[in-house]
């Protein structure tokens, strides 16, 4: 950006170089492959952004799977998530200055025209104050500058006549009314039509707000000020940022994740840079970029000072308390952290960002995504990946800053992914589960309006874009802002929080922007600081042993001796700079700060500590295994249905097959496979389809693989469950030998189980493939025609984008966590509780097993039941409604579907021949 922050740089900056490694430097990317790759971003944005507007438009969001817009109220409630939603063509309005961006002028005056024409901002609904202000209305003044530099050239939009920035200026007054709070903090969310009145609007209950809620504001409403003339939106959003100043923890310079809108006390104490706070702090440095106030920068700066000393632990970035900063607080990091190597290029400081955006990159390449949430030791935490943006938005940046051709790899490494795993017939989807390649039914609003900009802008050239970039700074929803708002006139009307005016300290600033040219006269500096973070992550390069003074021997304390207990122990670990933190579940958790231990070599034990430590846990918790997946290939499905399934701790190990178990599916009879098989005769070459109950897993298994079968799914008979709403078992053995079970046999809650049966009934033929994970359409149907789209390199291109695609009606459903479950007659001895005495910070965490009874096992708990029923829906009242009654209406639904589905397939059939 043209208009640079301050920065403070070290005066000397040392090169780490990762002793043996001979890499050469990266290969200049061709004017050519640039082109392509620009191009390819260009294409699937058009297949986005066209897919929203045939299959979805007016609805606020595309869903990709079942090709239909998500309308709130007539989908079920996902919480949360659906606050988002305010029926106001949420996409359409996030997607409007990217089409600016990608050179689509006609098809954004037209946008424009749709806009003024359908979207309502009247509407009786509650939605998110936070998602509102950087979706809609960012979307509404980025539309807006776009139309008026368009008008401005002369050549489109001379009929505009700020009609956008009107709509705006009508959303933000239906905003203004959640800050009416004696801290001036907003609440989170607002009814569009009365505003904040109480219960009877649905608003005005809320106590909490989360600080990027409150704090994410600033840019959006100073520029509607600077825009409109009307200082309120400015002095509101000002106001916000002065109350959460004054509340920071003023030893630790650091803030909470959620703070008490009346009282100022802070709820939730733990302080990171990701989900909750992440985006304050860029506002605060966007806000100085935008508006000029050196205030915003001096606060940034003293908090980027204690980011850097207690949250950032080169390439981590692990959160703390605030009131004890020394202190973790989790053990994990969530993928919003993502966008943080992007501000500190803002920032100036390049050398942390580098770091940190290596080791997200080397998370993506693990697990194609970045995880919603990953262990420090790199593994799946949380495994959904709803087609975030941020980390392409630091490749960019990066890119910007270094010039370093490793950025546009990582720029095609993203393209690919979301080619190969996200890509279906009417959309992108976002992906359930990683590591099994699940989709969810859901293409958020922020993919058309970042992910796009973003790689768009990485792979072109200044001639390539249709205005100069640094004229703008973007929102934390990428929108574009013009720069010249910080010469337009304001004024403050609504006094200010803060007790005393600050004197702003010039130890704070560096008022010139760094150079990289000087910083980084090694072109080298930036690979040398990668590879050490590459070899971490893929354990590919052992760590040497490091030079130990004669005498001193092996490390004084080795991870299979260490006793929590042992007051020495204890003492050990602390000079090694290793904390112990017990956990209200019973369990340890073992954070190594190699800055607190007493020397360098004791450090370097604490390292090779924590590494045993790390294998160790790995070596008890070998018996929980990961979950698998169920990938309907037949037609009209092709590969693009996958379902993930519990594992078995007996019979056929997936993990070790490069191919799976595929075969086409058949009921057994009897259903519960208790018995000897009486249809053997279809059974025989087929996979089984089990009902749970009755007997023991491995017994059904034995039965169905007499009958000749080549593999089992059983199917939950609890009416209603599902992987969404509970978490996934993995069936254990009987307590004898299961050696003689050959066969793969998985294990599918009763709602996923119920999209086989339907398809079955259906399709008469359903074919399916076992495996660990889902494959790539193009291996499963290798030396075949691919249905539906041909898959060149990373290149997917859909056969008919206009006509009628193979839709499909069902929600390919994935599982958020695993723990093991009993056979229906098992005993407790029978499945092996987890014995990890020792929860590392380097492990991923899993929930312990749970050991149950068969009357526990057979049906939820009451709690667990509570648990299952999204708190939209209790809060509503609709739990009123029998389960039995909501079950058939889902069924019903289901079939309905299908049905239409099928007539469309039928007319896409028809005209083709």
């Amino acid at each position: 950006m043209r208009s640079c922050p301050a920065t403070t740089m070290p005066a000397l900056l040392f090169v780490l170089v990762l002793l043996g490694a001979l890499c050469s430097p990266g290969q200049a990317m061709s004017t050519e492959e640039k082109s392509r790759l620009r191009n390819q971003v260009v294409e699937m944005f058009d297949h986005a952004y066209q897919n929203y507007m045939d299959h979805a438009y007016p609805a606020d969001e595309l869903m990709p799977l079942t090709c239909r817009g998500r309308v709130r109220g007539l989908e079920p409630s996902r919480g949360d998530v659906d606050d988002a939603l305010g029926k106001f063509s949420l996409t359409l309005i996030d997607t409007l200055d990217t089409l600016v961006l990608l050179n689509k002028t006609t098809e954004f005056e037209a946008a424009v025209r749709r806009v003024l024409t359908d979207v309502r901002l009247d509407n009786d609904i509650v939605v998110s104050v936070f998602e509102t202000n950087i979706r809609v209305l960012g979307g509404l003044l980025g539309g807006h500058s776009m139309a008026v530099m368009l008008k401005e050239g002369g050549q489109n939009m001379q009929w505009y006549q700020d009609e956008l920035l009107h709509m705006a200026k009508d959303l933000g007054l239906r905003l203004l009314p959640a800050f009416n709070t004696t801290s001036g903090l907003p609440y989170p969310r607002v009814n569009l039509k009365y505003g904040v009145r109480g219960p009877e609007t649905r608003t005005g209950t809320e106590t909490d707000t989360c600080t990027a809620c409150a704090g994410t504001i600033i840019l959006e409403f100073a520029a509607l000020s600077r825009f409109t003339g009307d200082p309120v939106f400015e002095a509101h959003a000002r106001r916000a940022m002065d109350f959460l100043w004054e509340k920071r923890q003023r030893n630790s310079n650091l803030v909470g994740t959620t703070i008490n809108i009346h009282s100022g006390e802070w709820v939730r104490r733990d302080s990171g840079v990701g989900a909750g706070i992440d985006s304050y702090y860029e506002y605060l440095l966007k806000a100085y970029v935008l508006l000029g106030d050196d205030q915003f920068l001096q606060r940034f700066n003293i908090h980027y000072a204690s980011i850097m000393k207690y949250i950032s632990q080169p390439p981590l970035l692990l959160d703390v308390h605030i009131h004890k900063p020394l202190l973790p607080a989790r053990t994990w990091m969530d993928s919003l952290l993502a966008f943080f190597p992007g501000l500190q290029v803002l920032k100036g400081d390049i050398r942390p960002a580098i770091e940190t955006h290596e080791m997200l990159y080397q998370v993506t390449k693990k697990h194609n995504f970045l995880p919603e949430a990953f262990t420090t030791d790199f593994r799946v935490h949380w495994a959904q990946h709803p087609l975030r943006p941020e980390f392409a938005e630091s490749t960019y940046f990066l890119y910007k800053a270094t010039g370093d051709p490793y950025y546009l790899e990582a720029g095609r490494t993203i393209l690919d992914n979301l080619n190969r795993f996200a890509r279906v017939p009417c959309g992108f989807a976002a992906m359930k589960d990683v590591r099994t390649g699940s989709h969810e039914d859901r293409m958020d609003s922020f993919f058309l309006a970042e992910m796009f900009k973003y790689l768009f802008l990485l792979f072109a050239d200044a001639e390539d874009l249709p205005f100069d970039v640094e004229d703008y700074v973007f929102t934390t929803e990428a929108h574009l802002l013009p720069l010249s708002l910080s010469t337009a006139p304001h004024s403050s009307s609504i006094p200010s929080n803060s007790t005393s005016e600050e004197e702003l300290d010039d130890s704070n600033f560096d008022w010139t922007c760094p150079n990289t040219r000087l910083l980084f006269p090694d072109p080298a500096f930036p690979r040398n600081l990668r590879d050490p973070i590459r070899s971490a992550v893929d354990k590919s390069c052992p760590r040497p042993a490091p030079f130990r003074e004669p005498g001193m021997g092996r490390p004084p304390l080795r991870a299979q001796d260490f006793m929590a207990n042992n007051p020495e122990h204890l003492e050990l670990l602390r000079r090694m700079g290793v904390s112990l933190i017990h956990l209200k579940d019973g369990r340890v958790q073992l954070v190594q700060h190699a800055t607190q231990a007493v020397s360098a070599i004791a450090a370097e034990d604490g390292v090779r500590f924590m590494q045993e430590m790390m294998e160790l846990s790995s070596q008890q918790q070998k018996e929980q295994l990961p979950p698998r997946a169920i990938q309907i290939v037949s037609h009209p499905f092709f590969g693009r249905v996958v379902l993930t399934a519990g594992p078995a701790q007996f019979g056929t190990d997936l993990s070790k097959s490069s191919t799976g178990v595929r075969g086409f599916v058949t009921v057994a009879e009897p259903y519960s496979g208790c018995s000897e098989i009486t249809n053997a005769e279809y059974v025989q070459g087929h996979i089984a389809l089990l009902q749970r109950g009755q007997c023991m897993f491995a017994e059904k298994a034995r039965n169905i693989q007499k009958a000749g079968a080549i593999g089992g799914i059983v199917i939950d008979d609890n009416e209603g469950s599902s992987s969404d709403t509970a978490p996934l078992f993995q069936m254990a053995g009987d307590g004898r030998n299961t050696e003689d079970v050959t066969l793969p046999i998985l294990f599918l809650f009763h709602k996923e189980g119920n999209i086989l049966l339907e398809a079955l009934k259906v399709y008469r033929e359903v074919e399916v493939l076992l495996s660990d994970k889902a494959r790539d359409r193009a291996a499963i149907f290798k030396g075949k025609p691919l249905p539906g789209s041909l898959i060149e390199g990373s290149v997917v291109q859909e056969d008919c984008i206009t006509e009628a695609t193979t839709p499909t009606s069902f929600e390919p459903v994935g599982l958020n966590q695993l723990r093991t479950m009993e056979m229906e007659e098992v005993t407790a001895e029978e499945v092996t509780p987890l014995q990890t005495k020792v929860n590392a910070v380097v492990e991923d965490a899993k929930p312990a097993k749970k050991v149950t009874s068969p009357e526990e096992e057979a049906r939820p708990s009451e709690e667990e039941a509570n648990v299952a029923q999204p708190d939209k829906e209790r809060d509503s009242g609709e739990g009123g409604e029998s389960d039995t009654d909501s079950n058939s209406q889902s069924v019903d639904e289901l079939l309905a579907d299908w049905r239409e589905d099928l007539e469309a397939f039928k007319q896409m059939e028809k005209d083709e021949l």
